[in-house]
């Protein structure tokens, strides 16, 4: 058994220490927020945030639920985009990584390359536009709220690096007993890199979860509005009526401002929150389970 010295012990209470203080400055922000949301809008103006709740109310909750089946309908937009969008995206790039990971195709590099291209240069917001509502009729659907994130360059580039850490007899081995590519790809790569698509599955949740710029853009009617979109508009409203005249101003000072803008945040951020420990025992398996043996 190997003996543990001063100074292994000193590295690891360090890593410690390191690790709580980090944790530390994790949590404190977010029990803000959530203070924040709990606590009366008298009460924030006169002694600013705190970590915990003071003068606890839910007027901040009753006024964003208050929109109901706004909020309820926002939602379901944004469950619906995220599982499906996810999916669909997960299902594209394992393919397309898995096929640029095959060292014998010898169009391998040439699409590696131009996928790696598309991260340093695009065609802009003008152009793009232009083909997601004339040529690919985005516009007001839910797959506008999909296809134009399904396949991301960067997500894309480190699913075939991981692809390529499998060692390649693994395959070969499959090849002689018979196996194709959709079997090599289904049977043999996705159980062993069940790390790297989590990962990534959980990039593109967020990325979906948290977007608000396709639906501006390529959306319309309010009824396909994100859960993000619908918030920034009753943030921005809340925020327009406290700045614009008189009798406005007395109508904004009766909603809890700070509290709502909390409030939102956690009705945003809760969700994704719970799907961090269902992925994340994937984050410290091995890169390749079962791999071959001497």
């Amino acid at each position: 058994m190997k003996a543990y010295t001063i100074s292994d012990k000193l590295v690891a209470w360090l890593a410690y220490v390191c690790i709580g203080l980090f944790v530390i400055a994790a949590i404190i922000p977010f029990m803000t927020i959530v203070s924040t949301s709990l606590t009366d809008e008298q009460y924030i103006r006169a002694n600013g945030f705190d970590i915990f709740p003071h003068a606890i109310t839910l007027d901040a909750y009753k006024y964003v639920l208050g929109r109901g089946s706004s909020i309820l309908g926002a939602y379901q937009v944004t469950l619906f985009v995220t599982f499906a969008g996810t999916a669909f995206s997960l299902l594209l790039t394992t393919m397309m990584a898995f096929a640029l990971s095959r060292r014998e195709w010898r169009m391998s590099v040439p699409i590696s390359f131009f996928v790696y291209f598309t991260m340093l240069f695009n065609g802009g917001i003008v152009p793009w536009y232009i083909v997601t509502t004339k040529y690919l009729h985005l516009y007001d659907s839910l797959a506008a709220l999909i296809v134009p994130y399904t396949i991301n360059a960067f997500n894309l580039i480190v699913l075939r690096s991981f692809f390529s850490t499998i060692d390649n007899a693994i395959f070969e081995a499959a090849r002689i007993d018979g196996a194709n590519d959709i079997k090599l790809l289904f049977n043999i790569a996705l159980p062993l890199a069940m790390p790297g698509l989590a990962t990534i599955g959980l990039f593109y949740s967020i990325s979906y979860w948290n977007d608000w710029w396709l639906a501006l853009m390529l959306v319309s009617d309010r009824e396909l509005y994100p859960l993000q979109l619908l918030i920034r508009a009753i943030t921005s409203n809340i925020s327009y009526a406290a700045s614009s005249g008189v009798n406005s101003s007395i109508a904004a000072a009766a909603i809890p401002k700070e509290g709502v803008k909390m409030a939102t945040t956690v009705l945003t951020i809760g969700p994704i929150i719970l799907l961090y420990p269902f992925l994340q025992r994937y984050f410290v398996k091995g890169l390749t389970i079962g791999s071959v043996k001497g």
